[in-house]
């Protein structure tokens, strides 16, 4: 608004000292009050602009605050104190943390173990899991080899292979103690199927042979079988005993065929 009347002022004192009327100071002082007002408005643009400037910088410095994860998941542990240093890398010192928090994608949980060099080639992409946590004893959970990784560890002569859940459930959490059993591929024809399923701790060595110990009317007998896969504790047996025989699982490493024994109940 007043740089309006300013210009109309200017043009009015231009006019009258073309005719005579106005005096050259009179015009000069029209002039000069319309660029003032001219550079006013130009410096209030200029503040207008820094002001907006200095606010994306406060923006930006509000954003910094939040911490944002590269990931959906759960927070396990808050690692950083207030008061400390967070840094991309380790600058030394106690005071420094190269993060603040650690983070678990719950739904990508995968078991790793370790398979000795002997028996990874029977170890193979997509082969059924058998899982038992450590927590949960009787709970069979079933997986899948996902991949083995290909190399190995030369000191433990080991490589490591990453097992996937069928399913997730909440009862499973990182860290966890995992013992696996790789389930051999169901071929019909081709190779028998198990009588029974009996404990690893039934079955003994005698001259290179696995045998099992047998009571029948408190009499041990000695029978020879044929083993199947193993199923964590538990192994197959193929031929040898059937289902409902009574086995010795624990007993003194001497016992012999023939020897009378008593059942406790």
């Amino acid at each position: 608004m007043n740089l309006a009347n300013a210009e109309r002022e200017l043009g009015r004192q231009r006019d009258l000292e073309k005719d005579g009327v106005s005096s050259v100071q009179a015009l000069d002082a029209a002039r000069t009050l319309s660029e003032s007002l001219k550079a006013r408005i130009a410096l209030a643009r200029q503040q207008v602009k820094s002001a907006e400037a200095a606010i994306g910088i406060a923006r930006q410095d509000l954003d910094n605050c939040v911490v944002k994860a590269p990931f959906a998941g759960v927070a396990v542990s808050k690692d950083a104190e207030v008061g400390e240093m967070v840094s991309p890398v380790s600058a030394g010192g106690g005071f420094t943390r190269t993060g603040i928090s650690t983070i678990v994608d719950m739904t990508s949980l995968e078991i790793e173990v370790d398979v000795n060099e002997s028996y990874i080639a029977r170890v193979q992409p997509g082969q059924k899991v058998e899982a038992t946590l450590d927590a949960y004893p009787e709970w069979r959970i079933p997986a899948r080899v996902r991949t083995v990784i290909p190399t190995a560890d030369r000191q433990k002569a080991t490589v490591k292979v990453r097992i996937s859940f069928d399913a997730l459930d909440p009862r499973i959490l990182p860290d966890m103690g995992v013992k696996v059993a790789f389930l051999a591929e169901d071929k019909p024809g081709d190779v028998p199927s198990a009588a029974a399923v009996i404990p690893r701790s039934a079955v003994r060595t005698d001259g290179g042979t696995q045998v099992v110990l047998l009571v029948r009317g408190g009499t041990l007998e000695r029978r020879a079988v044929r083993l199947g896969a193993e199923q964590t504790d538990d192994v197959e047996v193929l031929a040898g005993v059937a289902v409902g025989d009574m086995l010795v699982v624990q007993g003194p490493p001497d016992l012999k065929d023939g020897q009378r024994v008593r059942v406790k109940q």
